[in-house]
């Protein structure tokens, strides 16, 4: 499709769009396109479909094969695309997943949204820090719900956890937060070179990233390389330090520090295997505790023992460990308490996607805090490639050396 006609369509998809209620009381499904069918996509997309009140009308995807384990691990037939354009120039779909590589997310968003669809934007939100802000005026202007794939921000022991403990004080005065996850064994694969298959567009795969010639490898293992993912402190430290941010009412770190490199992995990769971070904040959200308080970060994708990967809060009255199967509050003073977690977190947020479009509200994970959750991770990205403690700039636009 050239890019004049794909305009016009999306024009006309914008100027025909309906609510949701008119979709829901004419067939009862919301129509989704899913754009970039890798594993991720693939389970958020399961999410959505064990809802009952989802249609996946269209598979966009720059490989064959992907868009066919799909098709088979969702045991659907929808209409397969190689281009975006096509997908989003449809009017049967009313909202697109996006889960393709991290450094499609930004241009891709813009696309959805100019086509007037809701947005289900796998994190991180950002693959680089300057296209937050863009991406915020984008989904404001449209008027559309953008829900950002940290879904710990529906699960109910989360909500729970900060409305009981937190915002109750009970901890005191926090001031370590430790965020450990490790052993990512689908980061650890042999990928034996290859030629390039028939059904793979890799122009497409690039992007806006650098143009470079085929390499398997870039394509089946892209989390390897910087140009396409942000590796361990884009995949799990966005997750962890979205936790808490959102416990600790603060989403604007001072400053960052990092260190790790590829300790075992000698397999092409770019992107460490393992890796340390330290962010310092203010304390502005400790609104009866004031006072700075860390964020240490460590993950490896070795085999190391790693039962209950989470964020675990020391303050001056007590700990409070919570992960996705659970929370365990420790006074300092008292018995510790257990809460379990309740229901499926990949249900739960795309429910919450769902209900906001339904009724017109902010979901769980808006942009703007999807957004936030990257920028601790973009602080430790750039600490760690430029061996330099980082921190915003006064203005908070940019990434700047701490001297």
């Amino acid at each position: 499709m050239k890019r004049r006609d794909w305009l016009v369509g999306v024009s006309a998809t914008a100027m025909t769009a309906v609510s949701y209620s008119r979709v829901v009381g004419a067939n009862d499904r919301l129509g989704m396109a899913l754009v970039g069918s890798g594993r991720r996509g693939r389970e958020v997309m399961k999410a959505f479909l064990s809802t009952g009140r989802v249609e996946l009308r269209c598979i966009a995807d720059v490989y064959d094969v992907q868009r066919g384990r799909a098709r088979d691990f969702l045991a659907v037939k929808p209409y397969e695309v190689v281009a975006i354009e096509e997908a989003l120039s449809r009017h049967d779909i009313d909202a697109a997943l996006i889960a393709s590589p991290d450094h499609l997310h930004s241009t891709q968003t813009l696309a959805a949204l100019q086509a007037g669809k809701h947005i289900y934007l796998e994190k991180p939100a950002t693959h680089n820090f300057d296209e937050g802000a863009k991406l915020i005026a984008a989904v404001k202007q449209s008027g559309k719900v953008c829900q950002t794939g940290t879904q710990q921000r529906s699960g109910a022991h989360y909500r729970r956890a900060k409305g009981e403990i937190f915002e109750k004080g009970k901890l005191g005065k926090v001031i370590f937060a430790r965020a450990v996850w490790h052993d990512f064994p689908w980061q650890r694969r042999k990928i034996e070179p290859q030629p390039k298959p028939d059904g793979l567009d890799w122009d497409r795969f690039l992007g806006p990233a650098p143009k470079v010639s085929y390499e398997w490898i870039r394509y089946d293992s892209w989390r390897y390389f910087p140009d396409y993912g942000g590796g361990l402190l884009a995949d799990i430290l966005t997750h962890l330090a979205d936790v808490a941010q959102w416990m600790m009412d603060e989403s604007r770190p001072l400053n960052a520090v990092a260190t790790g490199g590829i300790y075992q992995m000698q397999d092409g990769r770019v992107n460490p295997d393992t890796v340390n971070a330290i962010l310092q904040y203010a304390g502005a959200g400790q609104a009866r505790q004031n006072g700075a308080w860390n964020l240490t970060f460590e993950s490896s994708v070795l085999p190391l023992r790693n039962e209950r990967p989470g964020v675990f809060f020391q303050g001056t009255e007590g700990a409070l460990e919570i992960t996705r199967a659970e929370y365990i509050f420790t006074p300092n003073k008292g018995e510790p308490r257990l809460v379990k977690a309740e229901g499926n977190l990949e249900v739960a947020h795309a429910t919450d996607f769902l209900e906001a479009i339904k009724h017109g509200k902010s979901p769980s994970a808006d942009i703007q805090t999807g957004v936030e959750a990257c920028n601790p991770a973009h602080l430790a990205k750039a600490a760690y490639w430029q061996r330099k403690r980082m921190k915003l700039d006064t203005s908070g636009a940019r990434l700047v050396a701490d001297v």
